[in-house]
């Protein structure tokens, strides 16, 4: 083995140096390929960055707030000593997260509240029990399914704001699941359609996913919309 791959360096080197290029475009291609890696590497440590701010970012942080987390992850990196004990703190910071998640889906319950409300105005719209508003875009010739059907089904979900936040339509992929392992929305939105048909699916946050939300783009307390066409009901495998 050791052999093989010292013969396919060989090759390799070899290949390389059968065509010399020019001593300026030699020094050109070196000049492109260390900018080249110096520029992956500062965005794989953008990269790092991001994620570490998407672990903070239920905490809805102000820019001041911000920088005393940027100076403890400093120091905690560069392996400097801790102002404070992180893990005598572990308690504050969870009831930091918690009242900053209850503050949060406060405001977004209640502009919630106000696009339920027109929803439900519109002509055509129905509000359940539940509170999910449901209007039939196009109505199905098919049959319903039940909720412990598997369905097929294109959907497109956005945020009262407009900004989408999944979307098989636009992957071009129709979506396949059981009606009994998504939000409850969802499980009792899609019995009311039929196969064929096309509804908009209007989800108050105790229908979705409720005062956590699904960071980074669901925001804790944030009611959904979903468009949603019913392409068809799975038959169940045979066990």
């Amino acid at each position: 083995m050791r052999h093989t791959l010292l013969a396919v360096a060989v090759a390799i080197a070899v290949a390389g140096c059968s065509k010399a290029p020019a001593p300026s475009e030699n020094k050109d291609k070196t000049a492109d390929a260390t900018t080249s890696a110096a520029t992956e590497q500062d965005n794989t440590l953008y990269a790092l960055g991001a994620a570490i701010g998407r672990n903070v970012a239920t905490f809805d942080l102000t820019e001041t707030e911000l920088k005393k987390v940027q100076e403890g992850i400093a120091d905690a990196a560069l392996h400097k000593e801790p102002k404070v004990d992180p893990s005598s703190y572990f308690p504050k910071i969870q009831e930091l997260q918690t009242t900053r998640l209850a503050a949060a889906a406060a405001a977004e319950k209640k502009a919630g509240d106000a696009y339920l409300a027109k929803a439900a105005a519109e002509k055509g719209a129905q509000k359940t029990e539940s509170g999910l508003v449901y209007s039939v875009v196009t109505e199905g010739t098919g049959p319903s399914p039940k909720a412990t059907d598997t369905v097929k089904v294109h959907y497109h979900g956005t945020l009262p704001s407009g900004k989408v936040f999944d979307s098989s339509v636009q992957r071009n992929e129709p979506a396949t699941f059981p009606l009994n392992g998504v939000i409850p929305c969802w499980t009792e939105g899609v019995q009311l359609m039929k196969v064929g048909g096309k509804s908009r699916l209007v989800c108050p946050a105790a229908l979705a996913y409720g005062d956590r939300g699904a960071p980074p783009d669901i925001k804790p307390g944030a009611t959904l919309i979903f468009d949603v066409q019913l392409l068809g009901i799975e038959k169940a495998q045979e066990k």
